[in-house]
């Protein structure tokens, strides 16, 4: 049996159930604070987006919202849409779900790639001259 869903003692139900202010109360203090400061009007369109995606996405799956809105809230009415942040370079899918509530949609489209080093090849550099291929 899967362990059931909750964010500070709330189910996912009560907290799309509550309001704007009572659901910022369980947040920590930066989102808290966030909020409280207000939506900026890009926020406000990329939840206007989703709430209309919401809708679509129950006929047609393929709906994808792109955006470059990366500092917005995951809220409890965004769990199960699909996203397209943009990371700098491309945008990046992300479902949100619900254990991403109260996190930054940017936390998710990472935008640097880890750094891979590889064996040294020809014309990496000088001292690659040396180092034989074999």
């Amino acid at each position: 049996m899967p362990k059931e869903f909750s964010y500070r003692g709330h189910s996912l139900d009560s907290l799309v159930g509550m309001s704007m202010d009572e659901f910022i109360m369980l947040l920590p203090s930066r989102q808290r604070r966030s909020l409280q400061r207000g939506l900026t009007p890009e926020q406000r369109i990329l939840l206007e987006k989703l709430r209309a995606a919401r809708e679509a996405q129950k006929k047609d799956p393929s709906v994808n919202i792109k955006t470059h809105v990366r500092d917005l809230i995951i809220l409890p009415e965004m769990v199960g849409v699909k996203i397209m942040v943009h990371n700098g370079k491309e945008f990046v899918a992300i479902e949100i779900k619900p254990d991403m509530i109260g996190h930054y949609l940017g936390e998710f489209a990472i935008t640097n790639k880890p750094v891979r080093h590889g064996t040294p090849g020809i014309g990496a550099s000088r001292s690659s001259m040396y180092v034989p291929l074999k």
